[in-house]
């Protein structure tokens, strides 16, 4: 099996060393570019997987704008960051970056989030969580109590025919709740295409700590 092309965008240079030096060590993953900036990527073929962001960048270059940009390039983005601007982290999860985590982290934390991110899979944690919870300018999506014991299940990993069961209810109506919970995000500007996408909805809103 082919390891997992990944890349880096960092502008300090022993910072890069070390994640090249950790990703050597894991023959599953292949660290395949580094760049000082997003458009250091530009023109790399096949794209990575995965892109390990620097939140906060020397060329001054917005955090959602380069993970618009990276997605462009079909990549998944996971926040690399020292930084504790908070407004800075909640405009890299509403752009769709999978996670955040700190460059203090310990290696095998590090590693293990990487391994995450590269199957397009949420990093959960306390950073991320507390980033993204409780931003005073989501609209709110008026979600009914039932339609949020159902989000809170289902974003949280559940499946639908388990949430069927522990609220008693059949696999249809389960999914008929999860489309009018799309909906009504949607309808006030939150996306809500994927399960992670309702998970960070979930925690913003407060159904989920």
């Amino acid at each position: 099996m082919e390891p997992h092309r990944i890349a880096l965008v960092e502008d300090h240079a022993l910072v890069a060393r070390g994640l090249e030096a950790l990703l050597e060590g894991s023959p599953d993953l292949a660290l395949v570019a580094t760049a000082e900036t997003v458009s250091g990527l530009q023109g790399l073929d096949p794209a990575p997987r995965l892109v390990i962001l620097d939140l906060r960048l020397g060329d001054g270059s917005d955090p959602a704008a380069n993970v618009a940009a990276l997605h462009r390039m079909g990549a998944y983005v996971l926040i690399h960051t020292g930084a504790e601007d908070r407004a800075l982290v909640q405009s890299a999860a509403r752009s769709g970056a999978l996670g955040l985590v700190r460059k203090s982290s310990d290696p095998s934390d590090l590693l293990a989030a990487i391994r995450t991110a590269v199957r397009g899979e949420a990093v959960f944690n306390a950073d991320w969580a507390a980033a993204i919870d409780a931003d005073a300018h989501l609209e709110d999506a008026r979600l009914s109590e039932r339609e949020q014991q159902v989000l809170s299940m289902y974003a949280s990993g559940e499946t639908a025919a388990s949430v069927a069961d522990a609220l008693g209810i059949s696999r249809g109506t389960v999914a008929d709740y999860v489309k009018a919970i799309r909906r009504k995000y949607e309808a006030v500007g939150r996306e809500a295409a994927s399960r992670v996408d309702l998970y960070r909805r979930a925690v913003e809103d407060g159904i989920l700590e």
